[in-house]
């Protein structure tokens, strides 16, 4: 039975680190919440967060969080939390928003989506690129068949840094490196962009300060790289990284190429947040989106927009186990 409201949704932050502070933010700048309520274990950060939203009310643990009336849950923690606190959440009938990855593994992830099913909520994970202009101008070019039949696609996601805590360098606690940090991303636009009924791993090759990783329980990879092939014929070759020497803070793109003319998504000067996307012919270039775009919170704008009017399951969350299936089907070709 869909549930129909139109009130502004009352919302639990489980986590107000940066980046659940930065979703908290995006939500209040845009009023798109009745009332807030976080919880976080280290005391800096709720702090922060009142001083940005002053009306959040703190919550001293998880379970007090989930006794209050909320319609949502926004997780943000540590991945080895994500589909315990998500399942709880769910089955509190709370939605839930959540930071990638949704799980650790596939078994996670499927645990995860078919609770939401179960208790018949909204779930939603924090695959931003997607909400970006650009990307929905890729789309666009896509949906109207501008670029031919679709044969190959280069991507990729290096970061000159690598992350700043500590737990993601453990496999226990992370599922994996840079793969399923950043290369997660790379293959939710993938199944963003292309309908296909599947995709077959073809080639992977994951490295650890230049050295194979063949057991997750040693060390995490810090580079990943891997030939994919889709069942309706496109070619695709992905890469990602942490600490790679590009030159700049980041390398970020998204290339397509079709029989009719190819297009791309990237970065601009090596930045995290600025993204241009071009359309190509043979040999001329056409700018169709260039910065600025403040697109960082537009995932869970849309989140709590669903919310305020239907909070039931989706069934494009099973792109979600697609997603977490091929990852884990990288990580098995290379052995591990």
């Amino acid at each position: 039975m869909e549930i129909q409201q139109d009130t502004l949704p009352k919302l639990g932050f489980l986590g107000v680190g940066w980046i659940g502070k930065n979703r908290l933010e995006a939500l209040s700048s845009h009023n798109l919440t009745e009332q807030v309520y976080i919880h976080d274990p280290n005391h800096s950060s709720v702090q922060e967060a009142i001083q940005a939203v002053p009306s959040a009310k703190i919550k001293e643990n998880y379970n007090d969080l989930l006794q209050e009336d909320l319609d949502g849950i926004v997780i943000a923690t540590p991945s080895a939390l994500h589909a315990k606190q998500a399942i709880q959440a769910l089955e509190s009938g709370k939605a839930v928003f959540c930071q990638k990855p949704l799980g650790r593994n596939l078994a996670e992830t499927k645990a995860v989506v078919h609770q939401a099913q179960l208790s018949n909520k909204l779930l939603a994970v924090d695959y931003s690129y997607r909400y970006t202009k650009g990307i929905a101008a890729i789309k666009d070019l896509l949906e109207k068949c501008k670029l031919g039949k679709i044969y190959a696609v280069e991507t990729i996601f290096h970061n000159a840094y690598g992350p700043d805590k500590a737990w993601f360098y453990d496999s226990i606690l992370s599922g994996g490196g840079c793969l399923i940090d950043l290369g997660s991303h790379l293959v939710d636009l993938i199944l963003y962009l292309f309908n296909t009924p599947s995709i077959e791993v073809r080639y992977a090759n994951l490295l650890s300060q230049g050295k194979p990783v063949f057991s997750l329980g040693e060390r995490v990879e810090d580079f990943a790289e891997a030939q994919l092939k889709t069942s309706t014929g496109i070619s695709i070759r992905m890469a990602c990284s942490w600490k790679l020497s590009v030159g700049k803070d980041a390398e970020i793109y998204f290339k397509i190429y079709g029989t009719e003319g190819g297009a791309s998504f990237h970065n601009v000067n090596g930045s995290f947040y600025d993204f241009q996307t071009d359309f190509y012919s043979q040999n001329s270039v056409e700018t169709l989106v260039s910065p600025p775009d403040d697109w960082g919170g537009n995932a869970i704008q849309r989140w709590a927009q669903q919310l305020r009017k239907n909070n039931v399951f989706n069934s494009d969350n099973y792109e979600l186990i697609k997603s977490a299936a091929l990852l884990e089907d990288i990580y098995k070709l290379n052995g591990i």
